[in-house]
């Protein structure tokens, strides 16, 4: 079963939309592995954001994400990195489609709400980056013989 890892960034948490995102990826039929309610260091955030090092915006994204807490998950299931990027929208909320995350709440391409993992291979790094093996939870919900055939 495919993971994705998804942040709810600082400006998600301040404006109290974390139960608006679960709930977001409960309904479409993600299985939640694992959640964090974390300050995240700076090195982590820099880490994270390793692909942006050269690039003049580098310390405004990590000076942003330690700048108040996040909410580190990993969902779970067929096609969820795809799948979990057409929920959350275009990076700019201003193009985000309405119905999206970003396109629902967002106004400005700094205050973008939320991070997803953008292929398969990037979630693998970044959920081994922010959360230990024995953190997630393998479990297999009760109603997946209604999601998958």
């Amino acid at each position: 079963m495919e993971r994705s890892f998804i942040m709810i960034k600082p400006d998600g948490v301040q404006r109290g939309l974390i139960g608006e995102v679960v709930q977001r990826f409960e309904t479409k039929g993600f299985t939640l592995v694992g959640m964090k309610f974390m300050a995240v260091p700076r090195d982590l955030a820099e880490q994270h954001y390793d692909v942006h090092r050269d690039k003049p915006f580098f310390g405004g994204l990590v000076d942003f994400i330690t700048s108040s807490p996040v909410v580190a998950m990993v969902w779970e299931g067929d096609g969820v990195v795809a799948s979990a990027r057409k929920l959350i929208g275009a990076t700019n909320p201003l193009t985000a489609e309405p119905g999206t995350i970003r396109g629902d709440f967002g106004i400005t391409i700094g205050r973008n709400l939320i991070h997803g993992s953008d292929a398969v291979e990037t979630a693998q790094r970044e959920i081994a980056l922010w959360f230990k093996d024995d953190e997630l939870a393998g479990w297999e919900p009760s109603l997946k013989g209604w999601l998958y055939e």
